[in-house]
């Protein structure tokens, strides 16, 4: 397949003839609205071991450790906004370019900024659950129990320690997820990938459906990925200003 030229028009010209359009997103979309992202250097598992603080087996055996962790990075969340970038990619899905965004960001800033169809893979910061009777709480009611317990566990009233929507390291991802994150993929005349490494399966496996099917794949990130030599586009920089250009591009066609 033949690399186009790397720049904004390209990308937009590419959209402009998608029936099929499928944004997928990673950290790297969310880092100008302030959110550190995981694997590239200075990146959060760069300082902190995830297995230590973020997986299921530390929630179940430590879970005051786990949300002495948790418990700073949700006061984080909720004090940011949307970018650009978030904003480019909910106009792009009211203009039926883009019928979907699958998403590793547990933010929730796609939906603020106004896209409809999100499929979070990873799940999201908006709700508490109990793993042991079932029990659904909003986010404000789990935080202030976290407040309120002596040792920061919010806990259930059946009594067990309570978690957010966030999908652990070691934790069954939410397969209505992951099967609606592939059935785009297998439609998908087009994949815009901004802001992951596609180093995570299975989410990584995604670009390879859409090539394998004869889509184009595009990909705006900052650093390199496994897909690059069979992208259609690649973009590097920063996604909100590349977006934009990629929108004032299509808006001149």
């Amino acid at each position: 397949m033949p690399r186009m030229a790397d720049a904004p028009d390209d990308l937009a010209r590419l959209l402009a003839g998608a029936e099929h359009a499928v944004v997928l997103t990673g950290a790297g979309i969310s880092t100008e609205s302030g959110i550190p992202d995981f694997r590239s250097a200075g990146g959060l598992w760069e300082r902190f071991d995830p297995m230590e603080v973020a997986s299921m087996a530390t929630f179940l055996s430590d879970p005051a450790r786990f949300w002495s962790f948790h418990r700073p990075r949700i006061d984080m969340l909720s004090g940011v906004e949307p970018n650009p970038a978030h904003e480019v990619v909910a106009e792009l899905e009211r203009r039926g370019i883009v019928k979907a965004v699958v998403t590793q960001n547990i933010d929730r800033l796609h939906a603020r900024a106004g896209s409809r169809e999100v499929i979070e893979v990873h799940g999201s910061l908006d709700r508490g659950l109990c793993l042991r009777c079932d029990a659904r709480v909003s986010i404000d009611e789990l935080v202030a129990r976290a407040d309120a317990a002596p040792d920061g566990v919010p806990r259930c009233a059946c009594g067990f320690q309570m978690k957010s929507g966030v999908i652990l390291f070691g934790e069954q991802l939410p397969g209505e997820a992951i099967e609606a994150a592939y059935a785009h993929a297998e439609r998908a005349d087009v994949m815009l990938v901004i802001g992951s490494s596609l180093q995570v399966a299975p989410v990584s496996q995604l670009p390879g459906i859409v090539v394998d099917r004869g889509g184009s794949l595009a990909i705006l990130t900052e650093s390199e990925t496994p897909y690059d030599d069979l992208a259609r586009v690649r973009l590097n920089g920063r996604a909100a200003a590349q977006l934009r250009e990629t929108l004032a591009s299509l808006d001149a066609l």
